[in-house]
């Protein structure tokens, strides 16, 4: 099989970590095929943001994603224009902090208050990006936790690896709340 998935957001939210960290995991510790890119506004910081990953286990022919099936948003601007990029019977995880989309007979939403949570734990939002990774890997199955985490903890700063892993956690929790509903 073969996913497209789409992390968006705002120059600066780390989606294009949040992606490679689920490359790295797909690739070095689950042994599957990956793609990864990005692209981003002529702003560094604010500008709107999208990364995608492409996971398959068999050979992947074309490098970019084109028929996403799972979308993650961090802003309405970014879910506003990445949700018609998401195929019939995708999947869109949001934060309900401050992203609002209406229902769809087209697609399913988690909507997770990501932002709130972050701040109510850390008091910050530096990890917001691990929260998403979090919650996708938790919806999705697509790769194992224990990659996940490895991946996490490979791609964190000295001195930030027990913050991270327990961001990964929240967004898992966070999803599996919004599961049961």
């Amino acid at each position: 099989m073969k996913y497209e998935i789409r992390f968006s957001g705002s120059g600066g939210q780390g989606v294009i970590t949040a992606s490679v960290i689920l490359g790295a995991a797909a690739a070095l510790h689950d042994g599957k095929n990956v793609i990864q890119s990005q692209s981003y506004g002529p702003e560094a910081r604010g500008g709107a943001t999208k990364a995608d990953v492409i996971i398959s286990d068999a050979k992947i022919r074309y490098p970019k994603a084109r028929h996403i099936d799972y979308l993650v948003s961090l802003t309405q601007k970014a879910a506003v224009k990445f949700i018609k990029t998401l195929k019939k019977g995708g999947v869109v995880i949001i934060d309900s902090d401050f992203v609002d989309l209406p229902d769809s007979p087209d697609h399913r939403i988690y909507r997770l208050p990501m932002t709130s949570s972050s701040i109510a734990k850390f008091n910050r939002t530096t990890t917001l990006n691990v929260i998403a990774l979090g919650a996708f890997a938790e919806v999705a199955g697509l790769v194992s936790a224990d990659a996940v985490k490895k991946a996490v903890l490979d791609n964190s700063p000295a001195g930030f690896e027990e913050m991270n892993i327990a961001s990964l956690d929240m967004g898992r929790e966070l999803a599996r709340a919004a599961k049961k509903n």
